[in-house]
């Protein structure tokens, strides 16, 4: 049998944390060995990892990039809300590193992406595209990492010079909705994906971990690793 994977956990305490924690505790394959959160030192617990899986703050992705660049292991990344600035820390560690960065983990959403290519691409420009997202009251970036991504997919399929309308809805204890509608003459396409649990971004991200080890230098996505 493998031996287990050994993960450091950035972002244990979080709601995400904790939801990879309570999986992990029932996956043979995966061993978390260290959790750390904002402020607390990353940098002995990098060296003795095999994949770091960050849910953190943005503010930590200079300090995470730069440890794992030191101790060469690949990342896990699944914080969203991140500025030009820091997505292009992650852009350089990539070149370096083997990193998955995600905006979602879920295997629906990543279905739902998929999609939302196709239909933009059969669809054609009669029918206008708009996502709709809600989450949680708790959850500080708007839009979500999920609806940027799914209108950037739109904007590129389509060559779109105006950005996608994108209405954000902070409310209750949502775990996440996306909405994607195509608006046309005389009909509507609607592709939405609802989730229940967190543990479905949560197992998304331990397959992620599990899948990142020993592949080349580059930047994955979650469809890279589905296989979409």
């Amino acid at each position: 049998m493998k031996s287990p994977v050994r993960v450091l956990l950035i972002g244990a305490a979080g709601r995400m944390g904790k939801t990879v924690v309570d999986l992990a505790r029932n996956d043979p394959t995966i061993d978390i060995v260290a959790r750390c959160d904002l402020g607390d030192p990353i940098e002995p617990a990098m060296k003795n990892c095999d994949v770091g899986i960050d849910f953190s703050h943005p503010d930590a992705i200079t300090e995470i990039c730069r440890s794992a660049l030191r101790h060469n292991k690949p990342l896990v990344i699944g914080t969203t809300g991140h500025s030009q600035e820091r997505r292009r820390t992650i852009e350089e560690a990539a070149q370096s590193l083997p990193i998955v960065f995600a905006s979602n983990f879920s295997i629906g959403v990543n279905v739902l992406s998929w999609l939302t290519r196709k239909a933009a691409e059969l669809l054609g420009r009669d029918f206008d595209p708009e996502i709709i997202e809600t989450h949680h009251k708790m959850k500080k970036d708007a839009p979500s990492g999920t609806a940027k991504t799914l209108a950037e997919i739109l904007k590129t399929t389509r060559k779109m010079e105006n950005e996608v309308p994108i209405q954000s809805i902070r409310e209750g204890d949502v775990v996440g909705e996306h909405t994607i509608i195509f608006s046309g003459p005389g009909e509507r396409l609607e592709l939405t994906h609802r989730a229940a649990s967190r543990e479905i971004f949560a197992r998304g991200a331990l397959r992620a971990a599990r899948w990142i080890i020993g592949k080349p230098a580059g930047r994955y996505s979650m469809q890279d690793v589905l296989g979409l």
